[in-house]
C-alpha cells in the first residue's frame, strides 16, 4: 500500500507539472516586435548598394537591367526558403511585348509568397514596382535608390521576418504576397496586368495592398523634422483600415503621419500615379507608403547613399507591424 501510495503522488506530481508547462505554452504570447527586429538598417543598405548599383542599369522595363534586377529578387527568396504561388522554382510572372505600348520589349512580375496559417484563400498584398527609368541619352545611369529601390528592399526584408515568424510556428493566418511590378515608371504595366489580366490570387480574395514607393529620402517640407510617412488611400475604402493603419503607429513608432495628397483635390494625383490604384479600382482597400519627391527625383543623382537609412529601418517595420495585424486578425477588414 506504501509503495502503491507513493506511485499516486509521483503521477500525481508528473501530472501537475506537464499540465503546468502544457497552461505556460498556451499562455504564451506571440507578439510581432521579435520579428519586426529583424528588419535592420544594415541589411537594407547592403541589398540597395547592390540592388541600386551601375550593374542594374537604372531597370527600364524589358532591359538588361531589369532582367539582372528580376535574377536578384530570385536569388534573395531562394535564399529565405520563400517559394513562389506560380511554380515550384518560378518567380516570373511573364507579360508579353504586346501588352505595353511602344517598342517595349517582355518583362516580369517578380511574386513570393507566405501560405497562411488558418485562412490562406485571404490574402494581403505587399507590392513595389521593381523598374526605373533606366540610361539618359547622355549615358547617366538613373539607379532609382529611393524610386524604387527602397520600396523593393522594404519587401525583402519584410517577406524575411515574416519568414522568421513561420520557422518560429507563428506564420501568418492569412497569406502575404509579395509582389514586385514592372512597368510602373511606363503606366503602372506590371500591377495592372496582375489585376487584370493574371490574379494568382482571386481579387475578391485580396484583403488589402500595401504599396511601397520612395520611403528613403525626406522632401523639403520635413527636412527639419523627425521621421514621417505620407499616407494615400488608407480611408478611401476602409475606415477599418485607416484606423488599424493609425492605431499600429501610435502602438509601436507614433511617427508623424502626412495626409496632404490624400485629398481628393491635390493637384498631383498621386493616389492614381502608382501600383496600388490597379487594387483600389477593383475596390481592394489600399494603403500607399510614400516619402515625397525630392530634388533627385528621376535623376542620375538619386542613389542609394542619399538614403536614410535609420528611417528607412522605422517605415519598413511600420510596415511590417501593419501587414502582420491584418494578417492576423479573426476578421478581415471590410469595405465601406
Amino acid at each position: 500500500m506504501k509503495k502503491l501510495a507513493i506511485l499516486l503522488c509521483t503521477t500525481l506530481l508528473l501530472t501537475s507539472c506537464s499540465s503546468s508547462q502544457n497552461k505556460n505554452k498556451t499562455q504564451k504570447t506571440v507578439t510581432p516586435e521579435t520579428y519586426a527586429k529583424t528588419i535592420t538598417s544594415t541589411e537594407l543598405k547592403e541589398m540597395l548598394f547592390t540592388y541600386a548599383s551601375d550593374e542594374f542599369e537604372g531597370r527600364r522595363t524589358g532591359e538588361p537591367g531589369q532582367k539582372k534586377a528580376i535574377e536578384y529578387l530570385k536569388s534573395q527568396y531562394v535564399s529565405a526558403g520563400i517559394p513562389s504561388p506560380i511554380a515550384e522554382g518560378d518567380y516570373f510572372q511573364e507579360i508579353p511585348a504586346s501588352y505595353f505600348k511602344g517598342d517595349t520589349k517582355d518583362s516580369e512580375n517578380v511574386l513570393a509568397y507566405i501560405k497562411g496559417s488558418e485562412k490562406p484563400e485571404e490574402v494581403i498584398v505587399i507590392s513595389a514596382h521593381l523598374d526605373h527609368i533606366g540610361v539618359s541619352k547622355n549615358g547617366d545611369i538613373n539607379n532609382g535608390a529611393d524610386d524604387d529601390g527602397s520600396g523593393t528592399v522594404a519587401i525583402l526584408e519584410i517577406a524575411e521576418a515574416f519568414k522568421a515568424a513561420e520557422k518560429d510556428g507563428n506564420g501568418p493566418k492569412r497569406t502575404i504576397l509579395f509582389l514586385h511590378v514592372t512597368g510602373e515608371e511606363i503606366g503602372l504595366y506590371g500591377s495592372r496586368y496582375y489585376a487584370d489580366e493574371d490574379p494568382i490570387f482571386p481579387l475578391k480574395n485580396t484583403v488589402a495592398n500595401l504599396n511601397i514607393d520612395m520611403i528613403g529620402r525626406v522632401d523639403s517640407k520635413h527636412e527639419e523634422k523627425g521621421n514621417y510617412l505620407y499616407l494615400i488611400g488608407s480611408d478611401k475604402l476602409s475606415k477599418e483600415l485607416h484606423k488599424i493603419s493609425e492605431e499600429v503607429n501610435k502602438k509601436y513608432f507614433n511617427i508623424e503621419f502626412d495626409y496632404t495628397y490624400n485629398d481628393d483635390n491635390d493637384p498631383n494625383r498621386f493616389y492614381y500615379r502608382s501600383d496600388h490604384y490597379n487594387f483600389a479600382k477593383n475596390n481592394i482597400p489600399v494603403i500607399f507608403y510614400f516619402n515625397g519627391t525630392h530634388a533627385d527625383y528621376h535623376r542620375p543623382s538619386d542613389t542609394p547613399d542619399k538614403i536614410n537609412y535609420e528611417f528607412l529601418e522605422t517605415r519598413t517595420r511600420l510596415i511590417f507591424h501593419t501587414a502582420w495585424e491584418l494578417a492576423n486578425r479573426e476578421e478581415r477588414i471590410k469595405v465601406d
